[in-house]
């Protein structure tokens, strides 16, 4: 058994048993044994040098579990490739840590290149803690006992070898071996020490096979007798042939073809002859599961539920859903998985702040990715609570309502929480929340707060009680306006309000008596008011006191009113107040500050592979207010789903959007903020794509030099990304220079390019970058410079090996002969006819740097000829001859002529053709007619000799005869006829003819149809009818009531074939009773009869009917014609 294998193996180093077969240049152990709890490292490596594309490399388990979507920290795969070495070698590793007994079976590693394919298996063992390699079932029973005899150790693998098939389960159960496939795979390794010669077979079945589901896979072996026959099998049971297992025989091949394979057909097969047989594995791979329907980003407030969907191609395929960034626990009750079709759901069921992330979707041919984003739940108010003011024994009732139903709070009183009772109650009715007080008094006035529960919030209001004061003694004082300087007052003199909110204003006024109030805007009056000393007046409903801007006035207090206020609301406001007393003035600033206008002219100035660079212009209005900053959001095109970029204001108006997915589409959206709230949004950008440039060519190369020249090649860059591959960009400088100079004006499409005017001897430095539309990639340098001067090569014309002989086409045909050669400089190509230069006007030659080209665009016979190449460069020569005949069809041939006539035989002679269409005869096609018919019919087909004798001829007829000629262009296009006839003469023959009998067709009359009772409408004409056979032709009466019918033209008698008709015309209802009809003839007699009803027409019917179209009305007699 082999060593295992570390974990720190050197790539130096060679495995054991490895075949250097195929793609690998070395593969992985056949057996490894490994120990629990240690790390194993499997290498692999690949040469690509005759790939033309980068090799796939997957790790197998069994038959189809791909170990790629069980990489993370108990398996790792790591894939490495030397550039700087000239070998091109991959190198695949893969590392199991801390190996377990779940480790061990068997596996595959299988390497792919387009159509090219190699995989190899090997066996892993797990063996416990120092355990041997044939040691069986750990027995731990001599830690508990002290003193126990020792047992012999038991060679389990000896005891399987001797043991019979049927004892293998058994053994393994005691011995504690859990992998009965690695058993018997070992066991098998074993058991064959050397191959045995194998009498039946003389090619067996390939050790596996592989192939995609759906598609047709041959198995196929040779058998040593052709004569054998074999039989196939599917799991140790025998296959059936059938339109899915189709068993075929070839000679000595035998072949096993299985059509449209499934998973099911993943089995061992053995193809048996007698007692010998052979062995193989197929592999059924799935096409992989591409996602047809991208994943969508999510943002969210807590609580909410998030469904991450996609689709795929298939039905019924598994995908893998993985947070990579926060590494989800799948288990949990929070997550929920749903498969509809080919849909596929992730459920969360309630986002929370630790759902944040990237969310990933694998299936095994495709990837997509959303990201979530989760932010706290904000409450809104929709309506806020009002101040009031109310006078004693009143109701008060302070009403609010927030955007969620389901939230409760708590009502405070100057700080102190309000208990309910019986003049005070508090009600929660869907998003409305009321405190209601009744039988107000002096103790309720103060400020009221509601606080919602679980949020930092609270709205406030002002409970002012109206106390009513009686002045006995008349008294006359200046009017005073008292301003209260707290609450929306900024400064003394400004106050400012929210666009949309509603501003009152109560300004206390003293005076005796009452005073006059006049509000104004600037110089403007605008509202008039006056408050009544002996009791209070509420605002009357009339103009000036109603509308969106009025005035309340009240008892010692004049109430302003801005309802909804607006920004043509701003500006100066003056209060007079004036009685007989005096006079006194207030001026007040009334500043409306809003939200403000959205950004403007989003635009997109940089991209990457995944980020992107967006800036903005400032809002045109400010809404009166600094702006603290802007919020952004993006979102996939055609989508309708934003998502937040920052929750923290950002200040500045350029933003780095990352974390996108490159080539997708993307679209922006700004909003600005100040103190008031948040702008509406700004109008989308354009759409803008994350791409970045292409990694750099790789396997830049020097094809050839001249002495001005120099031929680059290079493989296309490993990484190209969504932006695709417009071209290359070829830059060459002088060794010791910085200054590069570009090669190419436009770029270059393909993976090669000549650089031209390079000067002589100078050494130069080479390098190429690959350019989309993100730009140009880090450029591929030569690893050394390069001498520009041309090597002298002796020139060799490579002569391909189908004109090594004589070149044959046919008449009309079209030649096009391309013969590679090598030398340098360039060569001079010189072709030759027959020891002549060749003449433009029949042959076309053109030159190229690498080869010649003959073409003639329609063969002829003067073609044909010895063609000469001759390839020099300066005193040196190479030569070329390529013989090349044009043949056509040949000639008739000459002189047929029949020498002898025997019994149906006659022998013919002819001549050769004198033109054979320049090559050999092949044969003859002789053909006869005979004189009468003058049809000719083949005698012989590719006769070789100049005679032959036809056999077969008609006795008493003449014949002639013509000879075609034949090659390999076919028969000639005319037939030499010979010149005299071959007669076949008669030899007295009699014939003996039978006597004819005449036969008796004499017979009785008999009715083969009877006649058929029927009912017929009056005035309709009707017929009945019957048949009748017999010979001699009987004679035929109708009677009617046993009273012959004479000539009557209203009757017409008729006999078709046997078939007799009596048709009456326009019958009545007298023309009722039995009708019979009577066959007479010498040999007898029959008679048939039926009976006929004529039933009155009803009244309607005399007007006539439309029958087939046409109308048929009444006649003169009464009756109408009853046409069908």
């Amino acid at each position: 058994m082999p060593e295992p294998v570390p974990a720190d193996k050197q790539e130096g180093q060679e495995p054991g048993n490895t075949e250097l077969t195929g793609l690998f240049v070395e593969k992985p152990p056949e057996n490894v044994l490994a120990v629990a709890g240690a790390d194993v490292t499997l290498i692999a490596r690949v040469d690509s040098t005759t790939l033309t594309r980068k090799p796939t490399m997957k790790w197998l388990k069994g038959k189809w579990m791909d170990l790629g979507s069980k990489a993370g920290k108990h398996m790792q795969f790591k894939e490495t490739y030397d550039r700087n070495t000239k070998v091109c070698i991959y190198t695949y590793e893969m590392k199991i840590i801390k190996v377990v007994a779940g480790d061990a079976g068997g596996y595959r590693c299988e390497v792919t290149a387009k159509d090219k394919c190699d995989s190899s298996t090997f066996e892993i063992s797990v063996e416990g803690e120092g355990a041997g390699e044939d040691e069986g079932e750990l027995d731990f029973s001599a830690l508990l006992k002290k003193k126990v005899k020792e047992e012999p150790e038991i060679d389990v693998w000896e005891l399987l070898k001797n043991a019979h098939p049927s004892e293998y389960e058994k053994i393994a159960f005691e011995y504690g071996i859990t992998d009965l496939r690695g058993m018997l795979k070992r066991l098998k390794k074993m058991k064959v020490v050397e191959p045995k010669h194998s009498e039946a077979f003389l090619k067996r079945l390939e050790s596996c096979y592989s192939v995609e589901k759906g598609k047709k896979i041959v198995l196929r072996c040779e058998v040593v007798d052709p004569n054998t026959q074999v039989k196939w099998l599917k799991n140790g049971q025998e296959i059936k042939p059938s339109a899915k297992y189709i068993m075929e025989s070839n000679g000595n091949v035998r072949t096993l073809t299985i059509n449209k394979t499934s998973l099911a057909d993943d089995a061992a097969y053995e193809c048996v002859v007698g007692e010998d047989k052979c062995f193989t594995e197929v592999f059924v791979k799935e096409p992989p599961v591409t996602i047809t329907k991208l994943m969508d980003d999510y943002h969210v407030v807590v609580g909410e539920r998030v469904e991450f969907e996609v689709e795929v191609s298939e039905e019924g395929a598994n995908v893998m859903w993985s947070d990579i960034e926060l590494h989800r626990d799948k288990e949990s009750t929070k997550y929920r998985f749903k498969k509809d079709g080919r849909k596929h759901t992730l459920i969360i069921q309630e986002a929370t702040l630790d759902d944040i992330g990237m969310y990933h979707c694998w299936t095994n041919g495709g990837h997509t990715k959303g990201e979530l984003e989760v932010e706290e739940k904000q409450l809104e108010v929709l309506q806020d609570i009002a101040d009031l003011t109310v006078r004693a024994t009143d109701q008060a009732m302070f009403k609010c309502e927030v955007s969620d139903d389901k939230v409760t709070g708590k009502w405070f009183k100057d700080g102190v929480e309000v208990l309910p009772s019986e003049r005070i109650k508090m009600t929660h009715i869907g998003r409305f929340h009321r405190l209601i007080i009744d039988d107000v008094k002096p103790e309720d006035a103060g400020d009221y707060t509601f606080v919602p529960d679980g949020y930092a919030l609270s709205l406030s209001a002002k409970l002012n009680f109206l106390e009513i004061k009686i002045d006995y003694v008349p008294r006359q004082d200046p009017p005073k306006i008292h301003l209260d300087t707290s609450g929306n007052m900024v400064s003394q003199n400004t106050i400012i309000v929210v666009a949309g909110n509603k501003l009152r204003l109560d300004v206390e006024i003293t005076g005796e008596p009452a005073p006059t109030c006049v509000w104004s805007k600037g110089d403007q009056v605008r509202i008039r008011g006056k408050c009544n000393a002996s009791k209070p007046q509420p605002s009357d409903p009339i103009t000036g006191t109603e509308g969106r801007v009025r005035v309340e006035a009240r008892k010692d207090l004049s109430c302003f009113v801005i309802e909804g206020a607006e920004r043509e609301d701003e500006g100066n406001y003056t209060i007079c107040v004036t009685n007989p007393a005096g006079e006194d003035k207030a001026m007040l600033f009334v500043k409306i500050v809003d939200v403000p206008d959205p950004p403007e002219n989003i635009r997109c100035t940089s991209v990457g592979e995944d980020c992107a660079s967006i800036v903005w212009d400032t809002p045109k209005f400010d809404g009166g207010a600094p702006l603290k900053g802007y919020l952004m959001e993006r979102k996939k095109k055609g989508s309708s789903r934003w998502t937040k970029l920052n929750f923290d204001v950002y200040e500045s108006t350029t933003y780095e959007a990352k974390r996108m997915i490159e080539g997708v589409m993307y679209e922006m959206r700004v909003f600005a903020i100040n103190s008031i709230g948040m702008s509406p949004p700004s109008i989308t950008s354009k759409p803008f794509m994350p791409i970045a440039p292409t990694s750099e060519p790789i396997r830049l190369s020097v094809h050839d030099v001249t002495d001005s020249t120099c031929s680059l090649k290079w493989l296309a860059p490993e990484k190209i990304g969504a932006g695709g591959l417009d071209g290359y960009v070829i830059e060459y400088c002088k060794e010791g220079d910085t200054e590069w100079v570009v090669a190419n004006q436009e770029l270059c499409e393909r993976q090669g390019f000549v650089v031209r005017g390079l000067p002589v001897g100078e050494k130069i430095n080479f390098r190429v970058a690959a350019v989309n539309i993100a730009g140009r990639s880090p450029p591929a340098l030569l690893g050394q410079s390069v001498t520009i001067r041309e090597i002298m090569e002796h020139p060799k014309i490579r002569l391909p090996r189908d004109l090594r002989t004589k070149y044959i086409r046919k008449v009309g045909e079209k030649i096009n002969l391309t013969i590679p050669f090598q030398g340098k400089p360039r060569p001079v190509a010189t072709w030759y006819k027959d020891g002549q230069p060749l003449d433009p006007q029949m042959v076309s030659v053109r030159n190229s740097n690498v080869d010649t080209i003959l073409f003639i665009r329609k063969a002829e016979r003067e073609h044909s000829g010895t063609y000469e190449l001759v390839l020099k460069i300066e005193n040196m020569e190479d030569r070329a001859t390529i013989v090349i005949r044009i043949v056509d069809k040949p000639g008739p041939p000459l002189k047929v002529k029949v020498t002898e006539v025997w019994g149906f035989n006659a022998a013919l002679e002819w001549a050769p053709p004198k033109d054979d269409g320049n090559c050999d005869i092949t044969g003859y096609t002789v053909q006869k007619a005979d004189l009468k018919t003058k049809e000719w019919f083949t005698v012989y087909d590719h006769n070789r000799r100049t005679s032959c004798t036809a056999s077969d001829l008609i006795i008493g007829n003449e014949y002639m005869f013509r000879v075609f000629s034949e090659n390999i262009c076919g028969l000639s296009e005319e037939a030499c006829v010979s010149k005299n006839t071959a007669v076949i003469a008669k030899t007295g023959l009699e014939i003996k003819s039978n006597p004819y009998k005449e036969k008796d067709m004499s017979c009785v009359p008999k009715f083969t149809q009877p006649l058929i009772d029927r009912s017929a409408v009056a005035g309709y004409s009707t017929a009945i009818s019957c048949a009748v056979r017999g010979f001699p032709k009987p004679k035929i009466v109708w009677m009617k009531n046993r009273m012959i019918i004479g000539q009557d033209p209203k009757f017409l008698m008729q006999n078709n074939q046997g078939v007799l008709t009596l048709n009456i015309r326009k019958p009545g209802t007298f023309d009722s009773g039995k009708y019979s009809c009577m066959a007479v003839n010498d040999l007898g007699q029959d008679e048939v009869e039926c009976k006929l009803d004529i039933r009155s027409k009803n009244r309607g019917d005399e007007r006539g009917c439309r029958v087939g179209g046409r109308w048929e009305g009444r006649d003169e007699g009464g009756g109408g014609a009853l046409v069908i």
